[in-house]
């Protein structure tokens, strides 16, 4: 039987998301030479290079990619066997409201891992701008809120929390449009942004008008896709985290005249009083998975 050892999934797996072999190994808590061999082996069971490796770090073949997908099921059905076997799997509905900053590219697969590890879970997942989940959760309408703060702003919900990442903001701009500058003395910057009840907005357009920057808000989209898809379009830049970028986006080159940017945090909003043993253990488990 031609089997993989999940050893080498689960090393393989490590490496791709942290994109280099050196940030995925203290991932499978291994030295970096016991992951490039257990690599090694699962390149040679495969019969096809796995991973383009170079200077900056790593990136899956198309195999690779494949690869991954069933990786990601094979170790989720593992874990979730086991937890199963010790009546240890987690069981109920859990009410999620996430920022839709956060990791739009990669959010659907972390919920798909988390569902498939713990199929006893009925998530209700609500896609919102930050300020709506915080009031949100503030009313009792999630169990668990997912936001992203920006550097001073304490939020609906308070300054405590757990961080779970933290992302560099970005001038991005369409991939295509080469060196051309993005605003000068007789054009104004054509900003992208959401509504202008989006914090990144207030926050981008209060820096702009601080350093004195020219600038008309072009288009405002209803969320961070159709604001991926203008600014793919070439229809103008916007301030946004850097997990937000996508296929046909870039970030500006540093020479592109606009105010340096802070990092964001992305929060996991704090505990309830009397919240049950079900939310704590997922709000653990998202901690593990989303951080």
């Amino acid at each position: 039987m031609h089997l993989f050892s999940l050893d080498q999934l689960r090393s393989f797996v490590a490496v791709a998301d942290a994109g280099s072999l050196t940030a995925g190994a203290p991932r499978v808590f291994l030295s970096q030479s016991a992951v490039s061999e257990q690599l090694r082996k699962l390149e040679e069971h495969a019969g096809q290079p796995l991973l383009v490796r170079s200077r900056s770090g790593v990136v899956p073949t198309p195999a690779g990619q494949r690869l991954l997908a069933h990786a990601r099921q094979l170790l989720a059905m593992s874990e979730a066997a086991w937890l199963d076997l010790r009546d240890a799997a987690l069981r109920g509905s859990l009410r999620l409201g996430v920022t839709d900053y956060f990791r739009p590219a990669e959010l659907a697969a972390l919920l798909a891992r988390l569902q498939m590890r713990h199929p006893g879970v009925r998530l209700q997942v609500s896609v919102q701008k930050s300020g709506s989940i915080e009031a949100g959760y503030a009313r009792g309408d999630f169990d668990v809120g997912l936001t992203m703060r920006l550097p001073g702003a304490a939020g609906a919900a308070g300054s405590g929390g757990l961080v779970l990442r933290r992302e560099p903001l970005q001038w991005m701009g369409a991939a295509h449009a080469g060196d051309r500058p993005w605003h000068g003395a007789n054009e104004p910057l054509r900003l992208l942004a959401l509504p202008d009840t989006c914090s990144l907005h207030q926050f981008t357009v209060a820096l702009l008008r601080r350093r004195g920057v020219p600038f008309v808000v072009a288009l405002e989209a209803s969320g961070v896709a159709g604001l991926q898809s203008a600014l793919a379009a070439g229809l103008g830049v916007a301030c946004l985290n850097a997990s937000a970028s996508c296929e046909g986006v870039q970030a500006l080159p540093s020479g592109c005249k606009l105010p340096a940017l802070p990092q964001v945090r992305f929060v996991l909003l704090p505990p309830r009083a009397g919240e049950s043993e079900f939310v704590q253990r997922a709000r653990q488990l998202l901690q593990e998975d989303f951080g």
